[in-house]
């Protein structure tokens, strides 16, 4: 179990909310930065996380992250699950999702086990 405010730490650490639809070389809208609450307290945690980080000076451009209520849950597609343990020889994985989470794991080398 882990806390909502390390879960919204890890969230923002793991991606670029700075860019509209996109992450890395994958643009759409299915790329968005979005991050989901289920109350009040999720809520005002997110978007004080982002007022946080934008005050920090860490992006070079503001947060643009939406901000939405959790409605319901759609798995990935079977082919997505696991994807980087099933393709580890995949380039796309090589080039753009291990150096990605090498990125996090310097950033927050305290939640991984």
């Amino acid at each position: 179990m882990v806390s909502f405010e390390t879960l919204v730490n890890v969230f923002f650490a793991s991606q670029d909310p700075t860019t509209l639809n996109r992450q890395g070389p994958d643009a759409g809208t299915q790329y968005r930065s979005i991050a989901f609450y289920s109350n009040k307290d999720e809520k005002e945690q997110i978007e004080n996380t982002i007022k946080t980080l934008n005050a920090s000076g860490q992006y070079d451009a503001p947060i643009v992250t939406q901000v939405v209520p959790f409605e319901k849950f759609w798995p990935a597609e079977k082919y997505h699950q696991d994807y980087v343990k099933q393709n580890p020889e995949n380039p796309y994985v090589q080039s753009v999702s291990q150096p990605r989470f090498e990125r996090f794991k310097a950033k927050m080398p305290e939640v991984l086990k």
